[in-house]
């Protein structure tokens, strides 16, 4: 057995007061906490604290949302009040202690709440005040709800995803939600850098908007320049690059995705046609566009003498292709268990559960593996790390200000 310890995780050491619900900024957060973050829930305790405990439709045995834990592993839950003034008092003691503050809530809230660098900067100069709101605390649309699906179809989505001719059609996930997450990760380091250089802290803003209209990038740039508006194809081709779409195999479908010159040759010659190499048709990617409808028929009428399994292990490591999976077939990819994709966690209560691990791979430290906290679980145990005694927490109790 080595005697070699695992690195520290890059992020210990950094407190992160977050004032979350839901999906997009707990998702954010997760990332912080996976990387070695304390990141603190503040949940009021007079509501049940974030909603999200609540959602389903699938529950653990001890009956906590599985939807619940997908997004908040690795945190603690501390519960209080902001709304009342011993709240804000005790909120204050925290900001003291801490790095940065991660708010997802409407655009006029974190100004009531009072979570911003303007109301926090006497309690500590340094604290960096992140926010994620759906259209930005400015603006004429400051105080409006919003939500992923409602943002995918605004900025887009629904008129690029899918095939033509068909209804407007959303993206499976909530892809909004987890983009502005990662961006409010990435801003909320940014910023911190930032005040640890300086020795001043900051707001920085992220909205879920301003990041499913970022995400259109290529196709903005288009539209912008050149006044197209690109539109669904069919097969879920690639704009311009070809062959980049479904193709049919004997069995159902597979993905092709070309889009360097150099595997169209790899391609032929995996497909026993190396005459294709040079058909002056086919010479650049322009030709193959312009002859996209041909190359369909002809990688039809070759893919379908195989299976699709046949074919990704002919191609494997020359030709880019992937096969069309379900939710299922995605999880139980024998890749996924040799990249070690799936955690497992032990949750009072239930016994073991498995979900996936965190994307960032941190040389030899490992990831922790902590369920997502009991509402209020880490209440006492913060606040008497702040110096408040019994009496004072019990007194807090009683106001149900914690």
């Amino acid at each position: 057995m080595s005697d070699i310890q695992p690195s520290p995780l890059p992020l210990e050491g950094v407190r992160v007061l977050a004032v979350e619900q839901y999906g997009a900024g707990p998702f954010g957060t997760l990332f912080l906490a996976d990387q070695g973050a304390e990141v603190i829930k503040i949940e009021n305790p007079n509501d049940g604290g974030d909603f999200a405990r609540e959602v389903g439709p699938h529950f653990f045995d001890n009956g906590e949302s599985q939807f619940f834990h997908a997004y908040n592993r690795n945190k603690k839950s501390l519960t209080l009040d902001l709304s009342t003034d011993a709240g804000q008092e005790v909120f204050h003691d925290l900001v003291r202690s801490a790095d940065a503050v991660a708010s997802n809530l409407r655009g006029d809230v974190p100004d009531k709440l009072g979570l911003t660098y303007e109301a926090l900067k006497r309690h500590n100069r340094k604290i960096v005040c992140a926010h994620l709101s759906a259209y930005g605390r400015q603006g004429s649309r400051a105080a409006w709800p919003g939500f992923d699906y409602l943002m995918q179809a605004e900025a887009g989505y629904f008129s690029l995803t899918g095939e033509p001719g068909g209804p407007p059609t959303r993206m499976g996930l909530s892809v909004v939600d987890q983009m502005t997450g990662l961006a409010l990760a990435y801003a909320l380091l940014a910023a911190l850098t930032g005040a640890r250089e300086s020795g001043e802290g900051r707001d920085i803003d992220v909205s879920l908007f301003d990041i499913a209209l970022a995400n259109t990038a290529y196709p903005a740039i288009w539209y912008l320049n050149e006044g197209v508006v690109q539109e669904r194809l069919e097969r879920s081709a690639h704009p311009s690059l070809t062959p980049c779409q479904l193709y049919t195999t004997r069995d159902g479908w597979i993905y092709l995705m070309c889009n360097k010159e150099k595997f169209w040759p790899v391609l032929c010659k995996a497909l026993g046609h190396e005459e294709w190499i040079d058909d002056v048709r086919f010479a650049r990617f322009k030709d193959r566009l312009e002859n996209r409808a041909v190359i369909q028929d002809m990688l039809d009428e070759e893919l379908s003498r195989r299976d699709t399994a046949e074919w990704l292990e002919a191609f494997a490591g020359t030709v880019p292709a992937a096969p069309i999976n379900d939710l299922a077939g995605a999880l139980d990819n024998p890749f996924v268990a040799e990249q070690s994709c799936i955690q497992t966690v032990d949750l009072p209560g239930h016994g073991a559960y498995r979900m996936l691990g965190s994307p960032v791979r941190c040389g030899d430290s490992d990831t922790p593996a902590n369920p997502a906290p009991n509402l209020g679980e880490h209440t006492d145990d913060v606040l008497r790390g702040l110096g408040y005694d019994d009496d004072r927490l019990t007194a807090l109790k009683a106001d149900k200000v914690i």
